[in-house]
């Protein structure tokens, strides 16, 4: 006879007789007495017959793995059921063995259903003075879990493992139609990878990893058979606890000598494998971003989770989202530079201790593409425990009175990124290059003029009670903190020293409103309520005097954010935690690629790059920085090229940094979360400032790497249209205030005078002299008739006083 017909036969016979066997089974179970009888047996069969033979098998929960940008390095894993999948040549043929052993002599034998072994059992259980048997193959074990793990509700899940004889019936019927559909090796395969070993592992691969740190193709005799044992009752046999150690080994040397048994293994070996000591990891998988490879880096982690739980690409609820992430399966690549994040962790604990109750917070953006490379604070990603709480006194001294603790050390809020109640922190006049943008975006050149007094007096309205009003007025009247005029200044050299009267005049005339948009347009969000109706609102907006000093909130993602995408020549990339994403086979998501868009013309993103070279120390491809350099270390400490800005808020209540070459935008907020109105005032420069983690981060993410000039903007944006200047020298001023005039420029007269050859009184000369931007201020310089010069005062990097009350918001005193 032919094997297949034999087959054939084979599988007929095994039908007829598990139907009669299902009669006498339902029978015994409901009718004892009539149990043998053909009534019972007939209608077993008919009922057999009738059930379902296809079987839905669903693909089990995988765990999914985070790496760092380098693909190679662990960040995190995820899981709601720590399991991996692996082909049966990646699994030692002494685990197969020892698994048929352990459960299933006759796998290669049967066709699913063990008929003598469900006689056997049968017999057994008639009698009531004898332990229970049971008769489940590994091909019916097999489908007990995959019914299980194709339920689609909780009582489908019961039923696929409640101890029942129609259980029983179901699984004979679904294991006689699994094998003639799959090989036994494919069967083999699937329950290994499906099988729960204990500890939170299911299938040999997690097992493996947990119990012994190895690949299942790596097993030992000995391990094959403790990991075998397991399945029967993988709490009873846990060798990691110590009720279950004694047990875990009686069961591995039960299995041994079952290998013996079957011929998997000679006596010999068998005797080898028993005398080895047992000796397992007590180790769970790591799971989630509170078990992250290193501490630090949990607040990245936790920035991927929120990302991933906002894309729909990945389901429509939130809980559908969360279980693909935690049963998909997936290999994602983050963003994380891990030379870049090694160096933000360092420097922003250099700085402040994660005891400290301020926060330096600093982010790393990838210029051209989105990809966040670092998130870095002084704080351990920890949910601090309530029973034995680590953290400190609050610093809000009115929560501290009501016994309240603080977020520090220990904390998982989004302090770099925002949400969950966290919606940023004033960042001060990083938010200037906002209002440079917007008044290139209008036309007016990097060159254009402004005199700068020590207290400027706007058109924007605010409460008369304001301290940042005019006396007796309700116009918003900023000033210098110096108590000093800037003098006359462009947009390089005001960005440089940081005037405040320089660029509230200069949003005034391009517009609060357009300003606004520019920082919209640049990634920043608004979070805040207030910040957000006013930035919403149009007629808001354009009363919005102190928005250009950044009195708004913001984070240091977003600040790293926008500041990068004018250094990608005004691309704008939406922030993005991975590069890479991959299913369980194989495949590419799209949704890991970069999303950018031209937001800004790449003339006007040039020219306010070149511009922010000032501040941090660089040179600008044309122009003057003026004498004064808010953050002029920069260049030195980085050593590259660099484009930046510092800020600060009234009261140094925070106080911010923005540095970047073309490959990295790093910025950080130093801060108090808890209690932004802290009396505690915010550093740059010294050590324990903002300066120095900003500077050293974006240092040692640049080290390996070539430094980059930025490419200088177009002559016509930088420069303006360029007209000359009369001579007016040794005329009288009146004379040379008409002639300046009369060729179209705005003449001042210099508060000071000037030694010359020109008899005093009258002009010694202009500046600046030569040329000057079309309608330009020109400063009549006063001879006195003796040596000396003046060119005038500098301002700095925070406002004398108040901003104006934005509307809505009486006896608002923030400022930037």
């Amino acid at each position: 006879m032919r094997k297949r017909d034999h087959n054939v036969l084979t599988n007929a016979a095994s039908l007829l007789i598990c139907g009669l066997l299902a009669g006498v089974v339902v029978a015994a179970a409901a009718f004892p007495a009539v149990a043998m009888s053909g009534l019972a047996a007939k209608a077993g069969a008919d009922t057999f017959g009738a059930l379902p033979k296809e079987l839905t098998m669903a693909r089990a929960p995988q765990i999914s793995y985070l790496l760092a940008k380098d693909a190679k390095t662990p960040l995190a894993t995820m899981y709601d059921e720590n399991r991996r999948e692996v082909k049966l040549a990646d699994i030692a043929s002494h685990m197969q063995k020892a698994i048929i052993a352990a459960e299933d002599h006759q796998f290669y034998e049967h066709n699913g259903v063990d008929l003598n072994g469900v006689a056997r059992a049968f017999v057994n259980n008639s009698s009531a003075t004898n332990d229970r048997q049971g008769a489940s193959t590994l091909t019916m074990q097999f489908v007990r879990m995959s019914i299980a793990y194709s339920a689609t509700h909780p009582a489908d899940v019961i039923a696929a493992t409640e101890d029942t004889s129609a259980r029983k019936l179901r699984e004979m019927r679904y294991a006689l139609q699994v094998d003639k559909e799959m090989s036994k090796d494919e069967i083999l395969e699937a329950y290994l990878n499906l099988a729960a070993f204990g500890n939170g592992a299911y299938g040999v691969y997690a097992a493996s990893q947990v119990y012994f740190n190895k690949k299942p193709k790596d097993l030992t005799i000995d391990e094959a058979a403790m990991l075998a044992g397991l399945v029967k009752a993988p709490s009873s046999f846990d060798p990691t606890t110590e009720s279950g150690y004694p047990q875990a080994v009686a069961r591995r040397d039960y299995v041994i000598d079952n290998m013996v048994k079957i011929g998997a293994i000679t006596k010999e070996e068998g005797e080898a494998a028993k005398a080895v000591k047992l000796k397992v990891r007590d180790k769970r998988t790591p799971n989630g971003c509170v078990a992250t490879n290193k501490n630090s880096w949990g607040f990245f982690c936790d920035y991927f989770y929120r990302w991933w739980m906002s894309q729909e690409t990945f389901g429509s609820t939130s809980y559908d989202r969360e279980r693909r992430l935690k049963s998909g399966g997936y290999t994602i690549v983050t963003t994380l530079d891990k030379q870049a994040q090694e160096g933000a962790d360092k420097a922003v604990r250099k700085a402040k201790s994660v005891n400290s109750k301020e926060a330096v917070m600093v982010a790393v953006v990838e210029p051209g593409t989105g990809r966040v490379r670092a998130l870095s604070v002084n704080r351990n990603f920890k949910l601090d425990n309530p029973k034995n709480p680590k953290n400190k006194p609050h610093s809000d001294p009115k929560q501290r009175s009501k016994g309240k603790l603080g977020n520090y050390p220990n904390t998982v809020n989004p302090l770099l990124t925002g949400g969950d109640g966290i919606t940023g922190y004033q960042a001060g006049s990083v938010f200037k290059i906002y209002t440079i943008v917007a008044a290139l975006e209008k036309g007016l050149p990097l060159s254009y003029p402004i005199n700068a007094p020590q207290q400027f007096k706007s058109e924007y309205i605010i409460s008369p009670s304001s301290d940042a009003a005019c006396p007796g007025t309700h116009f918003y009247c900023p000033t210098n903190s110096d108590k000093k005029p800037g003098g006359v200044k462009d947009m390089r050299s005001a960005f440089s020293s940081s005037t405040n009267t320089y660029f509230v005049p200069l949003q005034q005339q391009v517009g609060a409103e357009n300003v606004v948009d520019v920082a919209k347009r640049l990634g920043i969000q608004f979070r805040e309520s207030e910040d957000a109706n006013i930035a919403n609102d149009k007629a808001s907006a354009h009363q919005w005097g102190a928005f250009t000093l950044g009195v708004s909130q913001t984070t240091p993602l977003e600040l790293a954010n926008s500041y990068a995408t004018l250094a990608a020549d005004g691309k704008y990339c939406e922030p993005i935690p991975v590069q890479e994403i991959r299913d369980l086979d194989g495949n590419k998501l799209d949704v890991a690629n970069p999303r950018c868009e031209k937001r800004f013309s790449t003339d006007v993103a040039r020219a306010a790059v070149d511009a922010a070279r000032c501040p941090v120390g660089d040179n600008p491809s044309g122009g003057s920085c003026g004498s004064s350099r808010t953050a002029a270390e920069g260049r030195g400490i980085v050593g590259k090229p660099i484009a930046g800005k510092s800020g600060t808020t009234d009261g140094e209540k925070t106080a911010s940094l923005v540095a970047m070459t073309k490959q990295y935008a790093v910025a950080g907020i130093l801060a108090d979360p808890d209690w932004p109105q802290t009396n505690v005032r915010m550093k740059h420069k010294p050590t324990d400032g903002i300066n120095p983690p900003v500077f050293e981060t974006l240092r040692d993410a640049m080290k390996g790497k070539k430094g980059e000039n930025f490419d200088p903007p177009g002559k016509k944006i930088s420069e303006g249209d360029q007209r000359s200047i009369p001579g007016v020298r040794c005329i009288s001023v009146e004379q040379a205030k008409q002639r300046l005039s009369g060729a179209g420029f705005q003449p001042i007269v210099s508060g000071s005078q000037i030694a010359s050859e020109c008899p005093a009184g009258t002009a010694a000369g202009t500046s600046p002299s030569g040329r000057t931007i079309k309608g330009g201020i020109v400063t009549i310089q006063v001879s006195s008739g003796g040596g000396g010069s003046n060119n005038g005062g500098n301002g700095n990097d925070r406002p004398g006083n108040g901003p104006p009350n934005p509307p809505g918001r009486p006896g608002n005193d923030r400022n930037g």
